[in-house]
């Protein structure tokens, strides 16, 4: 993100001696040098100070001639000697920010506050701090800054920043153009702002432009700026043109050539993307996002890339064999539902990325780890964790896959022009219309939510997603952007969902686009949304707190097999909150309690029910299949084992006893993917897993396949005898 640098705003020009040396200049005169294109100048001006009597100024002038290490310790030097000034520890705050350090710079700008409390900036890079997380405390901040020194230039232009980051444009201009009214010729952050607000409205911003280059023609961070708000805005083929104006104009702006890097690697184009990072990192650029992007990129060679007509996977070639045909399956369906229910057909092919360590999915997105999400879209490319990236049962791939499809083709019918609540809440609506078990049920934290009104306003959902104001502020958002679909799903029909990405492509506001389309104000909508909300949750906000110490009960009870008391309160706390379907829920007390008594069958009713309302614990689900087969039902056993694979379809005996099933049923084709998978897995007993995958090829039909499998078998187990019935079988009909 922007990385604005507090600078003094003395635009005082240099008194030069006889000899032409720099007479003396304080390190706010020498930044605005730089600020102002006068690079040989300033360097002059820095070495001056780089040559200071004291350690203060050596450390502003070895930081302005980027000799960081020399800088730091002269910093820690000058802290040193004089322990009671809040300006040296602001200035080193800013020098360790710049440099990536941004724990040990938060430790200094709140010693600076405790020194002098009334130290605007100080706050200011405190806000720095917390806006490179997104974290709502920027925001406070930058508003102490501000209250501190009303006339604080940067204060004011991160302001504006935070603004366009929350879409709420009119404030990032009020604030940009306070900036340019203090300082017009030094304010070139807040003018590269007004740029921004006018790229992403798709209009000219050559004026604003024009009065940078006036001031500073090779402003490079201008350029990074903009790139960084497209990015914001799903524009990343856009962003990337920015960037590279951005190196065009500084060829040392290494973070705009980073950030070039990353957003490279999200579009594919990973060999210029590696030949940008490795300029920076060769330049001593090394933050989080160069490094981990580097080091994903050495890890390339451990993944395989299949091409599938309209698709491409790339996979990890430890699970690709596995893996292959179940992501090709669900990439298919929701291309096949998705051209038809948005009548489009994509440019390209789809490119789908599954990595199994959740860290180097977070690399690929951000460039850094630390990400909560489980996939993220770049127009036609979709990178998401690998189902053996998580916890069995942590989410079901499936789902977000379908989830991340959507984007790929909103993304495409705006042009990339859709606010984040839109894109978000339609696909989390297609997630349950694909299947009404998919989709996360109602948690806890969205539960609170509810109770406690903190649904946003339609309008400023966006800043739900960006910067939330509390812990679960994201979950609650993607929630209540899925409700606001299915609300006008609902009440209106698809086709006003279809209207609406007609609108936002049209560059429509969403108070345009819902004004247009539904015929109502964004308040009124807000209003008959929420009413609906709640009348769909009914009591369980108000009954939270009943709920959850009757559940604490219910698994004391079930914790010391009080059967009887688990079976009598348990359908009462399940009312409570009948979506829960989480970590010690009622149902499977309640289950437990039923097996215990030898009521099989009430059992599998109550995992059915936890099973209907999108409960996906694996095990939970082995067991009520289980109970399935033992009642004769294997089609519902075998409906239940197909579940769990498009949550965790990396447990083989899930598999073995799927593949049983299908071909009992004379489903072949889905019997020879999941011996398939087996066999994938690499199980102990390969005899076994090749003999059962031959079976079911004889079965089918395909002689050659199985005796291949058949051989296979034999070489791993030479007598096992099932194996070698099936070879004399094979020979005798042939």
């Amino acid at each position: 993100m922007m990385r604005a640098i507090a600078r003094p705003l003395f635009y005082a020009a240099l008194v030069l001696a006889a000899a032409g040396s720099v007479r003396s200049a304080t390190p706010g005169e020498c930044q605005n040098l730089r600020l102002h294109g006068q690079s040989a100048q300033s360097q002059s001006c820095f070495q001056a100070l780089a040559r200071g009597s004291s350690p203060y100024l050596r450390a502003e002038g070895d930081w302005g001639l980027r000799l960081y290490d020399q800088a730091n310790n002269e910093f820690r030097q000058a802290v040193a000697q004089d322990d009671r000034s809040a300006l040296y520890r602001v200035r080193w705050g800013m020098l360790l920010h710049e440099r990536f350090n941004n724990t040990d710079a938060e430790q200094l700008f709140k010693e600076a506050l405790q020194r002098d409390p009334k130290d605007a900036q100080a706050c200011l890079g405190l806000a720095l701090v917390s806006a490179d997380g997104f974290d709502s405390k920027a925001l406070e901040w930058t508003s102490k800054a501000l209250e501190l020194d009303p006339r604080l230039v940067s204060a004011h232009e991160l302001a504006a920043n935070l603004a366009l980051e929350d879409s709420d444009g009119a404030d990032a201009i009020q604030q940009a153009d306070r900036a340019i009214q203090l300082a017009p010729n030094d304010a070139l952050d807040a003018l590269a702002i007004r740029a921004a607000i006018e790229i992403l409205a798709d209009r000219s911003p050559g004026a604003w432009f024009a009065k940078i280059t006036a001031i500073n023609p090779h402003y490079g961070e201008a350029d990074a700026i903009v790139a960084h708000h497209l990015e914001l805005n799903y524009r990343y083929e856009d962003a990337i043109a920015y960037y590279r104006e951005a190196i065009e104009a500084d060829p040392q702006l290494w973070s705009a050539r980073s950030q070039l890097g990353v957003n490279l690697m999200r579009l594919g184009e990973d060999d210029e993307a590696r030949r940008q990072l490795v300029m920076c990192y060769d330049n001593d650029f090394r933050d989080a996002a160069t490094v981990n992007s580097l080091r994903l990129l050495d890890s390339e060679k451990n993944y395989e890339t299949f091409h599938d007509g309209n698709a491409i996977l790339k996979l990890n070639q430890n699970e690709a064999g596995l893996l292959r045909p179940y992501f090709d399956e669900i990439v298919q369906r929701a291309m096949a539902a998705y051209d038809k229910k948005y009548q489009m057909t994509l440019p390209g092919p789809v490119q789908v990325e599954a990595y199994p360590d959740h860290e180097d999915f977070a690399v690929r997105t951000l460039g850094m780890p630390g990400l909560g999400a489980l996939g993220v879209t770049f127009g036609l490319v979709v990178v998401m964790d690998s189902p053996s990236a998580r916890k069995p049962g942590d989410f079901n791939w499936a789902s977000t896959l379908w989830h991340e499809m959507s984007h790929v083709y909103i993304l495409t019918a705006t042009n990339h022009r859709v606010p984040r609540w839109f894109t978000e809440g339609l696909a989390v609506h297609e997630e349950t219309q694909a299947n009404p078990e998919w989709g996360d049920p109602i948690t806890p934290d969205i539960v609170v939510a509810l109770r406690d009104k903190k649904l946003l306003p339609v309008t400023g959902l966006d800043r739900g997603f960006v910067r939330p104001e509390y812990d679960a502020q994201v979950i609650v958002s993607y929630y209540q952007a899925g409700r606001i679909c299915d609300y006008i799903q609902s009440r209106w029909g698809n086709q006003k969902l279809l209207d609406l990405v007609h609108s936002f492509a049209a560059r429509k506001t969403t108070a345009e686009a819902i004004q247009a389309d539904l015929g109502m104000s964004p308040a009124e909508f807000d209003k008959e949304f929420q009413a609906w909300v709640y009348q769909g949750v009914g009591q369980v906000p108000q009954n939270f707190d009943t709920w959850h110490n009757d559940l604490k009960q219910l698994a004391a009870d079930s914790q010391s097999h009080n059967y009887d008391a688990v079976l009598k309160e348990g359908p009462e706390v399940v009312q409570l909150y009948p979506q829960y379907i989480y970590d010690a829920n009622a149902y499977q007390f309640i289950a437990e309690a039923d097996v215990a008594k030898g009521n099989k069958s009430a059992a599998a009713a109550e995992l059915t029910d936890y099973q209907r309302h999108g409960g996906r614990d694996p095990d939970t689900l082995k067991e009520l299949a289980g109970l399935q087969q033992d009642l004769g039902r294997p089609n519902e056993a075998a409906a239940t084992l197909d579940r769990i694979n498009y949550i965790y379809p990396m447990d083989a005996d899930v598999h073995r006893r799927l593949g049983a099933l299908w071909l009992a049923q004379h489903n072949y084709a889905g019997a020879i993917r999941e011996f398939n998978a087996v066999v994938d897995l690499h199980p102990l007993d390969k005899a076994s897993a090749e003999y059962d995958l031959a079976q079911a090829y004889f079965d089918s039909g395909q002689r050659d396949k199985a005796e291949n499998c058949v051989l296979a078998s034999l070489e791993a187990a030479p007598d096992y005898r099932p194996a070698q019935k099936l070879l004399l079988q094979l020979h005798g009909s042939q």
